[in-house]
């Protein structure tokens, strides 16, 4: 059984070798439930691979701290090695560093000055129907209700506020096959997508400020899909975009802001997430920020603290991982990074 008694250091060495890679989380969600469950001041329910621990101290406020047990696949990354100060292994970053830290929260922290959930969760790092957090939100609602969130994304040991949202669109252009070798009998969809680029290359990416942080827009084309055979000329051609939106935008809106940039061509949404606003102005968040100390920026990217947003809880992300590491195979984190990643967390938990 995994040792909460240890130095978070090594707690998290032992986390990260015990491989967890999405859609294969029992060895390590069977070895977090053992441990909590053997808190007497935790109340352990279990989801799948989900496994959520709460206090009931009767306090007026309860947040929620959250971090899932999967990685991306092993590359030639385990087991966990130690060179100085940091410590190398898959997931070491993204975000086992997190889940140790929440894990020794959980163990050393039997009466918080709030109330705690805390939810380890599974399969984060593939598609979303398959997220663990999915599937609690829609079976087990009660047991994300809290005030506020902090998600244990790697961060740095910076607070990022919110999440931008993810779109991707098919902008299609259509054109008349003909035969190569008669090409001016046809029109060619493929030539056709020029425009589109070229509305691409001038685009200027909004920065906004929501609540306080300013958010970098993007809007890109990530694919491009045409052509029937060698010597046919094409009658259509795909052009896929992502856009990253801020927060002060809802789904309806970046979508619509989609349309326009692409007005004229036939635009269809193949994938959509919305984003969350920063919820730094709780005064629970705002707690948060101090104890944590640094001045909090944007999160570039989607998280699941937009499942949060939906759920009517303001959520942050901080953890102790890089997020620059990320599922690289020379992923790290630093060992001093976790070690105040813990003092910051336990110094908000006991106001």
């Amino acid at each position: 059984m995994l040792d909460l008694t240890q130095d978070v250091r090594d707690l998290t060495a032992a986390i990260v070798d015990i491989e967890s890679v999405s859609g294969a989380e029992k060895a390590l969600a069977d070895e977090v439930e053992r441990a909590l469950t053997a808190l007497p001041h935790l109340r352990v329910a279990r989801s799948g691979e989900t496994v959520v621990a709460r206090t009931e101290q009767g306090r007026s406020e309860r947040v929620l701290i959250a971090g899932h047990l999967d990685t991306v696949p092993v590359a030639a990354n385990l087991p966990s090695r130690v060179e100085g100060d940091l410590l190398y292994g898959c997931g070491t970053s993204d975000m086992k560093a997190g889940v140790a830290v929440a894990l020794k929260l959980a163990a050393t922290v039997p009466a918080p000055g709030r109330d705690v959930t805390y939810v380890f969760y599974d399969c984060e790092e593939v598609e979303a129907e398959r997220n663990g957090l999915t599937r609690v939100a829609r079976d087990h609602p009660g047991w994300l209700a809290a005030d506020f969130a902090v998600l244990m994304e790697p961060t740095d040991g910076v607070i990022e506020g919110g999440c931008q949202g993810t779109l991707r669109a098919e902008v299609t252009v259509t054109g008349k096959r003909a035969h190569s070798a008669r090409s001016w009998f046809g029109v060619n969809a493929i030539h056709g997508i020029e425009p589109v680029l070229a509305r691409l290359n001038v685009y200027e990416a909004r920065r906004p400020v929501v609540d306080g942080l300013e958010y970098h827009e993007g809007l890109n084309a990530v694919g491009v899909r045409g052509g029937v055979a060698g010597n046919v000329i094409p009658d259509e051609c795909v052009v896929t975009v992502n856009y990253r939106f801020a927060p002060d935008l809802s789904v309806e809106a970046a979508q619509e802001h989609v349309r326009e940039v692409f007005d004229g061509f036939a635009v269809g949404f193949v994938d959509l997430a919305p984003a969350a606003r920063p919820g730094l102005t709780h005064p629970v968040a705002a707690a948060f920020a101090a104890a944590v100390g640094g001045t909090p920026r944007a999160k570039l990217g989607w998280t699941d603290v937009a499942r949060f947003a939906e759920l009517g809880v303001p959520a942050v992300n901080y953890g102790p991982g890089d997020p620059n590491l990320a599922h690289q195979q020379g992923e790290y984190v630093s060992r001093s990074k976790i070690v105040e990643s813990e003092r910051a967390m336990l110094e908000w938990l006991t106001i």
